[in-house]
């Protein structure tokens, strides 16, 4: 089975600025940049070294090109990190639905609103070209089954979704003012997985369950269909949509074809040969029953088309927690 590989983007931005640099996307990309020659200042309350999705790769090895900014973008100065940038590429956020009805609300709208504010005005300031905004599939709520096109009308059904389609917005109010020199592009990402993915996420709770023997929790019938992105695939359309021709718009990262909880359970027990125990749970408020991309205008506008299918995809991401599971059991038989 061939290694996935990031697709190649038409161009790579000299200097870049990557908001929440040590998450599982941004880590990712601040690696792809650096490994291609652009200076990064990467911005996270985390370290990338020690935060749960850190790579082993050029963003967290010294390199020359990397300076990180460890720090809150609601309180710092963001005007001297972005002096010189020719993109901005801001993922920082909280991510989730579950707990997004809870008491959590207000640290997403301080850190997928508030935070966007700051970021835009600093970017205007600055004369920043771009800003490429992180933002979600979730915001089209129900689709009842069909592709989803970037000019469909929102229907957020969670307070996680109200909040990044409140992004996408606010930034296009900042770029739509005649004195701004910043444009926005949005991109609304379908589920993303791959090596470093957060622990909450299906596909490496569902992997982390066959290697270890716990139970998986399952929301429903596991028949809720999603339109899976590898990492790799997303962050090259990430690049592209720093260089993309033309002003402010959406664009949907996601391939045009999903799979099925339960489908990403069997590839998972294929892949290691072992039974998965299933523990049901009621659905949560805000879950969507599908979510489908259509891929149309990102092949159009960036020249992306996703290059790794599911199952090679999760083969990587197996892979990947397999060898941190052989660390930690390692690392406890010496203490």
């Amino acid at each position: 089975m061939a290694e996935p590989t990031t697709t190649p983007a038409t161009a790579f931005p000299g200097r870049a600025v990557v908001t929440g640099a040590a998450g599982f996307i941004g880590s990712h990309l601040t690696a792809a940049l650096l490994r291609n020659g652009t200076s990064v200042v990467g911005i996270d309350r985390r370290d990338p070294a020690t935060a749960p999705a850190a790579l082993t790769d050029a963003a967290a090895d010294g390199s020359p090109l990397h300076h990180h900014v460890r720090t809150d973008l609601l309180t710092c100065a963001l005007e001297p990190v972005m002096q010189g940038a020719d993109v901005v590429f801001h993922l920082a956020g909280i991510p989730g639905v579950r707990p997004s009805w809870g008491r959590q609300f207000s640290e997403y709208v301080h850190t997928n609103i508030l935070a966007t504010q700051r970021v835009m005005e600093a970017a205007a300031r600055t004369a920043v070209r771009r800003v490429v905004v992180a933002s979600s599939s979730s915001v089209y709520g129900p689709a009842g089954g069909t592709p989803s096109a970037e000019n469909a009308l929102p229907q957020p059904v969670s307070p996680y979704a109200v909040t990044k389609l409140a992004e996408e917005q606010l930034c296009f109010a900042h770029a739509a003012r005649a004195d701004c020199p910043t444009s926005v592009v949005a991109l609304r990402y379908f589920t993303v997985y791959g090596p470093g993915q957060r622990s909450d996420m299906f596909i490496h709770r569902t992997l982390r369950a066959a290697l270890t023997g716990q139970p998986l929790r399952l929301y429903g019938d596991g028949q809720q269909r999603r339109d899976f992105t590898y990492v790799d695939d997303t962050v090259a359309a990430t690049v592209a949509a720093a260089t993309a021709p033309g002003g402010s718009g959406i664009v949907n990262v996601g391939g045009g074809s999903n799979a099925s909880l339960r489908d990403v359970v069997d590839i998972a027990q294929s892949l290691t040969g072992r039974e998965i125990r299933i523990h049901r749970v009621t659905v949560c408020p805000g879950d969507v029953p599908a979510t489908l991309a259509d891929p149309r205008h990102a092949q159009r506008l960036l020249g992306w088309k996703p290059s790794v299918d599911l199952r090679s995809g999760m083969f990587q991401q197996l892979h990947f927690l397999a060898a941190q599971e052989h660390r930690a059991t390692v690392g406890h038989g010496e203490a």
